[in-house]
């Protein structure tokens, strides 16, 4: 028995001499691979030849894999360069920075790189070569799952793998048998004549084409969610709540067909948040529990359910996602002016200056003082807060600890006009000092440090200010992306199909049967034969285990004994005589004994076989 591999070429010399084909017989590699055939002759290229190329190239997978290698590239500047669309302050500030720089990325388009015409250049481009590529490889696959396996080669031995042996079953036996054995395994078969010609393996082509399809899901997806997605922030103390309406957010940017009209309608109350530190040993400070108690409602009349908002783990409300994002502390203030009237009493939000111990600052703004004249004296306070305190004498304001273990607030104060009626904006966050002007003490700048429950009384009877608490606040991130799920449908499907296409191999197998006459008996010579689309040691290995099989219905014949005259050998022409070009058939093992199929590798190239 001989066995061989190659790898298969799909030239029309190997069509006919290696693959064993007769004139105008189709080739036995043919169907393997729906990838188009380069038969292009660039010196008779006109303009429409020209075109014609240039499409070929544009669908080739090798260019779709470039122009999604460049996309990969092109995405890096968003990520590193500050975009208009998410963190406009950011861009400015980045221009400032880089008075030279700025005007140039501005130029090529770095701060709205998403948007930019290069970025969407390989887009589109990688969109029509993936459609182009895709939809006449699809209607090839579905014309090889319409039709029939190719009726088997004329010369089987130049197959990759390939085994003889000679059997007393009649060939209709063998054939039948072939057919039944083929079935059982999920082989799509074909009876033609004296040989069964067999398939297996059409998934590998249907998972390539999954997965280019889930790549256009993907980039469908990726442009919903940047034409159709909205985002803002809100920051929130304990007992404060949200709407999700365009003026409750504190920033919001949305795409370009967002509707702000139809925004889901929902909201939801922080009750309280909770946050616990490790207390000692090298990771103290480290936050183990970070969550967010809240109670929400969507929908113009909806219950209200209590929900839990942790880090790394949204809520889903009314279709849209809240995130937790961040936390800090609150001071809470009574503010008196100089008629002794309370102006203002409420929880400040102070902003961390460093995330490791949340020393934090803050302003407090109290537009609607009066003196004890009546006159209008606008207050404004800018200050530290600290959850803990090192102590007196400790020379640093400092926190030690984000634990609420010794809170001090420290204020200085000031008088004047804050800027808040001249109509333009303002940060809640700064203080505009041009029109203010600071108490002093002693013709020191007026400044305290306060634990709960004190209080700083201003200079000329001018009021008061008392620090009744602390009060924790959390940033939530409230994102609307209509393609999450088509995105992560169109992952999971690319993942898939990439699997099928890597471990499915597309074969064929061709079982031939056929009598020859030996030493005046009639016996039934069998052959079989594999071909996949690609080189592996798994075809030898299937045609072995399928011959060894069929071998149980059509065992070979006894062999000669040793004082013979030598092996049996076909007179007809077949696999081994002189008349049929090959490797040289010996189906003869030791006296007594059935010689067995086996299947195993032999030369590279096909044109070896043909020249033995």
């Amino acid at each position: 028995m001989s066995s061989k591999t190659d790898t298969p070429h799909e030239t029309a010399a190997d069509a006919d001499g290696a693959r064993g084909g007769n004139a105008g017989e189709a080739p036995a590699t043919a169907g393997l691979s729906t990838a188009p055939r380069e038969d292009v002759t660039v010196a008779a290229l006109g303009p429409i030849g020209w075109l014609r190329w240039f499409w070929r190239q544009l669908t080739s997978m090798r260019v779709a894999l470039i122009l999604l290698f460049l996309l990969s590239l092109a995405a890096i500047p968003g990520s590193l360069v500050p975009q208009t669309s998410t963190d406009p302050s950011r861009v400015e500030q980045f221009q400032a920075d880089h008075t030279k720089l700025g005007p140039l990325y501005d130029k090529i388009g770095m701060f709205h790189v998403y948007s930019s015409v290069w970025f969407s250049a390989i887009y589109l481009l990688l969109f029509i070569s993936l459609i182009g590529c895709i939809v006449p490889r699809s209607w090839q696959f579905v014309g090889q799952l319409r039709g029939r396996p190719p009726r088997a080669p004329s010369r089987l031995d130049r197959m990759p793998a390939y085994t003889t042996w000679h059997s007393e079953a009649a060939p209709e036996e063998v054939t039948q048998a072939a057919a039944r054995l083929l079935r059982r395994r999920r082989f799509r078969i074909q009876t033609t004549g004296d040989s069964v010609a067999a398939e297996k393996g059409y998934l590998r082509e249907a998972g390539n084409l999954v997965f280019h399809v889930a790549l256009i899901v993907m980039l469908v997806a990726f442009a919903s969610g940047q034409l159709w997605k909205a985002e803002g922030g809100k920051l929130i103390t304990e007992g404060g709540g949200f709407a999700n309406s365009i003026p409750q957010y504190d920033d919001f940017h949305s795409g370009s067909f967002y509707d702000t009209g139809s925004m889901e309608p929902f909201g939801f109350n922080l009750k309280k948040f909770e946050a616990t530190y490790e207390r000692s040993g090298p990771n103290k400070g480290t936050p183990r529990k970070f969550q967010a108690d809240i109670t929400y409602y969507s929908g113009a009349d909806g219950a209200e359910h209590k929900g839990t908002i942790k880090v790394n783990q949204p809520l889903d409300i009314g279709g849209d996602r809240v995130y937790l994002l961040s936390h800090g502390y609150s001071p809470v203030v009574t503010v008196r002016d100089g008629r002794g009237k309370v102006v203002y009493r409420g929880a400040t939000p102070f902003l961390p200056q460093e995330t490791q111990n949340y020393t934090s600052t803050g302003v407090i703004k109290v537009p609607g003082a009066q003196t004890p004249s009546g006159k209008a004296n606008q207050l404004g306070f800018q200050g530290f807060f600290v959850p803990t305190f090192g102590g007196k004498g400790s020379g640093s304001m400092f926190s030690q600890f984000p634990a609420l273990d010794y809170p001090v607030l420290t204020l200085t104060a000031y008088h004047g006009d804050l800027g808040v009626d001249s109509g333009l904006p303002q940060s809640v966050y700064q203080l505009d000092k041009k029109g203010l002007k600071q108490y002093t003490s002693k013709g020191q700048p007026l400044a305290k440090m306060m634990l709960p429950g004190e209080k700083m009384t201003l200079p000329g009877g001018d009021g008061s200010i008392t620090f009744d608490g602390v009060k924790q606040w959390a940033s939530f991130k409230i994102s609307h992306q209509p393609a999450n799920g088509l995105a992560l449908g169109g992952a999971v499907a690319a993942l898939l199909g990439l699997a099928g296409s890597l471990f499915i191999q597309r074969r064929r197998v061709w079982v031939r049967s056929r009598p020859v006459t030996v030493d005046g008996r009639t016996v039934t010579v069998v052959e079989m034969a594999g071909l996949g689309r690609s080189e592996s040691a798994r075809l030898p290995e299937e045609l072995g285990d399928l011959a060894l099989t069929l071998h149980d219905e059509a065992p070979a014949t006894p062999s000669r004994t040793a004082d013979g005259t030598g092996a049996d050998s076909p007179t007809d022409g077949g696999p081994g005589t002189a008349d049929a070009p090959g490797p040289a058939q010996n189906d003869a093992p030791a006296s007594g004994t059935a010689a067995e199929p086996t299947a195993s590798t032999g030369p590279a190239d096909p044109s070896e076989g043909a020249r033995a």
